[in-house]
């Protein structure tokens, strides 16, 4: 049963110059500042709702509201203040705030402490700072086959783009294959018929000095996959016996995997030990969401330490030298489990997301979003702002590129190589060697 809201505090507010950052959920939630007068961005409709804000939880007209921070700079000079979870990893409460005849009333469904702070950014860095999280690694660089390919990559696409990367001279450490090289999701070592060895194609990549990285959604089973029609028991269940609805995409209703299920646990081990064996080294983990979804699991924990558990153990499976990249994920709770972090919706080749929902795919979007999380790099993880589209298509690809460079973040590239002109390549090769804003130093 949801918690109900209680008081935290009020105070006044300058309504002309007052302004509110909400945190989303997920990577994909949209998170950032507005002004008291903005409409803040909401789903717009219910299968966005699950897949990509906060299932189950709706926000009244005329509020605002964060998940587990919410931060205030009321307008008048005062100090800027946030709301913030106590153990973000353990219990990440909703945080309201509503203004009436200038005053702004701040509620939430749980323990929330205050902070205050010059800025909106600052304040947020400063609570991030205090949870004592390890400094990151940097990342390599990547390329990356999504933003061209989509799930028809194959085999020889991976191959084309190798022999342009040493063609065109790209300082790329990591080529990552995406969605699109298994058969479903779930069945995970299973090829779809465009690729013929995975352990092939790792070989290949490594030959040309470069590392071999893989793209999963451990968490989501395809209804029609493999895994789900032999091992139902395997699947996360809601209180009524059906199984807990991970949202709609791909065609299907989708499903989730419950790693408290000891021979699930298993399973998805082995699927990460073997991707390792064979080569891979750099891990896209991706629709994270689904493994906090609430539901009955084989063991009788929460959501979101299920979540946890489920992604500490991909991390034993791969070894801590791997380096791991979230996304779609619950951002709070995977505080100290990640290299890297998807912090923003999709980028795409085009400004504008669908129905302008702020969490689907766009450059607008994933500018908004990433901007506003811009406080976690170099503080939770490296930042990813997502890839790099640099080809002539790409709208806007000027002002995407300043954006991805502007973060000091994960850099990676998704063109087709050979489909670059002089302004792509010549883009692509210098965010690629740009200076490591973790280390300061020059790669």
């Amino acid at each position: 049963m949801p918690h109900p809201f209680t008081p935290v505090t009020s105070l006044p507010v300058d309504p002309a110059n007052a302004r509110v950052h909400e945190e989303g959920w997920q990577s994909w939630s949209p998170s950032g500042s507005y002004a008291l007068g903005d409409r803040p961005y909401r789903p717009t409709n219910d299968n966005w709702a699950t897949v990509c804000y906060r299932p189950g939880v709706t926000v009244p007209d005329g509020t605002f509201q964060g998940e587990g921070l919410l931060a205030l700079d009321p307008g008048d000079g005062s100090a800027v203040r946030l709301w913030a979870a106590v153990d973000p990893t353990a219990e990440v409460p909703s945080v309201r705030l509503t203004v009436t005849d200038g005053v702004a009333e701040v509620s939430a469904d749980g323990p929330v402490k205050e902070w205050t702070g010059t800025d909106i950014q600052s304040v947020l860095a400063d609570w991030a700072c205090a949870q004592q999280v390890p400094a990151p690694r940097p990342a390599p660089t990547v390329w990356c086959s999504w933003y061209e390919y989509f799930t028809n990559v194959t085999e020889d696409d991976i191959h084309e783009n190798l022999r342009a990367m040493d063609t065109l001279d790209l300082p790329i450490d990591v080529v990552q294959i995406d969605d699109g090289y298994q058969s479903a999701l779930g069945d995970w070592l299973t090829l779809s018929g465009r690729f013929r060895s995975r352990a092939g194609i790792a070989d290949a990549i490594r030959a040309r000095g470069r590392r071999a990285g893989i793209w999963t959604a451990p968490f989501l089973v395809d209804p029609a996959s493999d895994l789900a029609t032999e091992h139902a028991d395997w699947l996360v269940r809601d209180p009524a016996g059906g199984f807990t609805h991970a949202g709609r995409n791909w065609g299907h209703d989708l499903r989730v995997l419950d790693t408290t299920h000891p021979e699930a646990a298993a399973y998805l081990t082995d699927v990460f030990r073997t991707l390792r064996s064979e080569g891979y080294d750099y891990f896209k983990v991706d629709f994270l969401y689904a493994g906090a979804l609430d539901g009955v699991r084989h063991k009788d924990i929460d959501a979101l330490t299920a979540y946890r558990e489920g992604i500490e153990l991909i991390r034993e499976a791969i070894g801590e030298d791997a380096y791991l990249l979230g996304c779609g994920a619950p951002l709070l709770a995977s505080i100290g489990l990640f290299d890297a972090m998807r912090v923003s919706p999709d980028t795409a080749p085009h400004r504008r997301p669908e129905a302008d929902d702020y969490s689907q795919p766009g450059q607008d979007p994933a500018e908004f979003t990433g901007v506003g999380r811009q406080w976690q790099h170099g503080r939770f993880w490296v930042n990813d702002p997502d890839c790099l589209m640099a080809r002539p298509a790409v709208e806007t690809r000027e002002r995407w590129a300043a954006h991805v460079e502007a973060t000091g973040g994960l850099m990676a590239s998704s063109d087709r190589l050979l489909s670059l002109d002089e302004w792509g390549v010549t883009t692509t090769r210098r965010l690629l060697s740009g200076v490591d804003e973790l280390s300061g130093a020059t790669e």
